[in-house]
């Protein structure tokens, strides 16, 4: 069990039967009353958050998440198929479970996938991925006053904004985090 002095950003705490991860926590001590943590959590299955306050004597349950370091195969319909690095087991993950974060999976990328009671509940990304622009509109001469940007389409499918000098083919560092461009890098 842990104490809310345990509480710490990624940590993964059980909150009325169901597992969360720790966003942000604040230990607060008001001038009157008794001291608590202030807590944002993000539900593991459904996506949603919640903001918590913690009283300092609460116990809060582990949740018993596993993280297993698998390869992305291959996309296959609706579903991702991801392989276990130790013993080459193989599973499906649908879309769902992966949110917005299917957008930036490369062949043969390593990240690690989340498991609850036996089931997948979404993946962890490395923070950044190098991935090929396959498709993007030549920038417009003399349109930069403002820092101007373009979309450009990525291998992968996802479409993001880049600057006006990136070209088709350029590789990219993306921010799997936040899904901004940060870099062209030498490919």
């Amino acid at each position: 069990m842990y104490d809310t002095s345990d509480l710490r950003k990624g940590l993964k705490v059980m909150i009325d039967g169901q597992p969360y991860i720790v966003i942000s926590a604040d230990f607060v001590k008001p001038g009157k009353g008794s001291a608590f943590t202030r807590t944002k959590m993000k539900n593991l299955l459904s996506g949603g958050n919640i903001e918590r306050n913690i009283r300092s004597d609460t116990k809060i349950e582990p949740a018993d998440i596993d993280e297993r370091q698998m390869s992305f195969l291959y996309k296959e319909g609706d579903d991702f198929v991801f392989m276990d690095q130790k013993n080459y087991e193989q599973i499906n993950v649908p879309k769902e479970t992966l949110g917005d974060d299917w957008r930036w999976l490369k062949d043969n990328m390593s990240c690690y996938v989340l498991f609850w009671n036996g089931k997948s509940i979404g993946i962890t990304l490395p923070n950044f991925v190098e991935l090929k622009v396959t498709s993007s509109e030549p920038g417009v001469k003399g349109d930069t006053s403002s820092g101007a940007s373009k979309p450009a389409t990525l291998e992968t499918g996802a479409t993001i904004n880049v600057p006006l000098f990136v070209n088709e083919g350029d590789n990219l560092r993306i921010d799997t985090r936040s899904g901004e461009y940060c870099e062209r890098v030498k490919g």
